[in-house]
């Protein structure tokens, strides 16, 4: 039988600029997210985070997608390094092409990550670092961030913390810019709720090099009543071993930002305090069914418990997806636009990203530290809404430049 072989030709023509057309449809490129974090520098946070990071692509893949994409993670180390920070930043954008930026855990880093954000008009969540500049003297049109400020957390501890009517206060903190920010807040919400009270001693050992002999030495010396630590990771390890040892703490209350985070009161073991008024996460007992509902995914996804790192690190995704979603683009413009008020469902429950500032009102569990059988856990402690502790748009409005 005769064939055509122009026809057959015209046929296997159409056939393939059909299927040239339909490959987009079949294939649409991912988002891509862009994260840089000090992985080596601070494990004992950021490998629970970026399991947090894991499961929520994980479900966010497993049900669609965003937009109908796939979501793509590209993550970078930063070796603790402002400057590799920066240039690993351009290369996210510039080589991978990345549609947002997100991460970073010391706040110096951040700090450098949110004037490259200003500088390249890339959209950047901060996910943990604490600083207040990044939302408020450093702030700009292009960065958010997620988790409680140094302010916020302060502000949470404060009413418990004046409280306890101590006149004499010792501080001691890690000499870089998260440690000054929680220090400078702490002056001053004391001031204001304590007029009578006075910083007697103040200790600022640098970031891992605490000498942890000298500084209990040097607050012993001066008599506190009090004491407030920043201190965290082996550092406040160091510090609790050799205030144990010296008695620093008997008869003292101790006030300490970060210490009820698993990440640094596990490794305490049977070294961990009693009594400390504390910022942390008592995974074990908290009962709402949001973070029962996470809890179950990650034990079944990783066989282990999550830590505050494996929240933030969900958290800032879902978030990004969310406004990605809101959005309905990865355009920086819309999605700024998008975050503007969004809000977004967390283990924590339900948070926004204010308009003012850009900070998200995401809050932070506050409790007492108890030895319990040779182990460090939180008693007592109860959630405060970030949204109750953080200053008004007017207050705001005077701390973050225009534009």
């Amino acid at each position: 039988m005769f064939r055509n072989p122009i026809r057959k030709l015209c046929t296997a023509a159409v056939a393939a600029a059909f299927a040239v057309a339909a490959a987009p449809a079949l294939a649409k490129e991912p988002i891509k997210i862009g994260e840089i974090n000090s992985y080596k520098a601070q494990p004992a946070f950021l490998e629970p985070y970026k399991k947090g990071m894991q499961l929520a692509i994980d479900q966010i893949n497993a049900s669609g997608g965003i937009l109908g994409r796939q979501v793509e993670l590209i993550t970078r180390d930063d070796n603790a390094n402002p400057g590799d920070a920066v240039r690993l930043a351009e290369e996210l954008v510039s080589r991978e092409k990345v549609d947002v930026l997100t991460g970073s855990f010391l706040s110096h880093i951040g700090l450098a990550l949110t004037d490259f954000a200003k500088q390249k008009k890339v959209f950047f969540l901060a996910g943990e670092p604490l600083t207040d500049k990044i939302v408020w003297q450093n702030g700009n049109h292009y960065t958010f961030r997620l988790r409680p400020s140094t302010y916020m957390q302060v502000a949470m501890l404060m009413p418990e913390a004046a409280a306890l009517k101590k006149k004499r206060w010792a501080i001691v903190y890690p000499n870089y810019e998260y440690g000054q920010s929680a220090a400078a807040t702490f002056k001053e919400l004391l001031k204001a709720a304590q007029p009578d009270a006075e910083i007697v001693a103040e200790q600022a050992p640098p970031l891992g090099k605490v000498d942890a002999g000298s500084v209990v030495q040097a607050l012993a010396d001066a008599k506190p009543d009090a004491i407030f630590n920043v201190l965290f990771g082996a550092d406040l390890a160091k510090f609790v071993r050799e205030g144990n040892t010296r008695g620093l703490f008997k008869g003292r209350e101790v006030v300490s930002l970060l210490t009820g985070e698993p990440e640094y009161l596990d490794p305490l073991k049977d070294e961990a305090p009693n009594g400390w008024l504390v910022t942390g996460y008592p995974w074990y007992a908290i009962n709402t069914p949001e973070h029962k509902a996470f809890l179950a995914a990650y034990k079944k996804a990783f066989n282990d418990h999550p830590r505050l790192g494996s929240i933030v690190g969900y958290s800032a995704i879902m978030s990004l997806a969310a406004g990605i979603k809101k959005a309905g683009s990865t355009d920086t413009e819309k999605l700024i636009a998008a975050f503007s008020g969004l809000t977004v469902d967390t283990p924590f429950g339900k948070i926004s990203y204010r308009p003012e500032d850009h900070q998200s009102t995401m809050g932070g569990y506050v409790g007492r530290t108890k030895n319990e059988g040779g182990k460090g856990v939180m008693v007592d402690f109860r959630y405060i809404d970030g949204a109750k502790v953080l200053p008004s748009a007017a207050e705001v409005k005077k701390l973050r430049p225009a534009g």
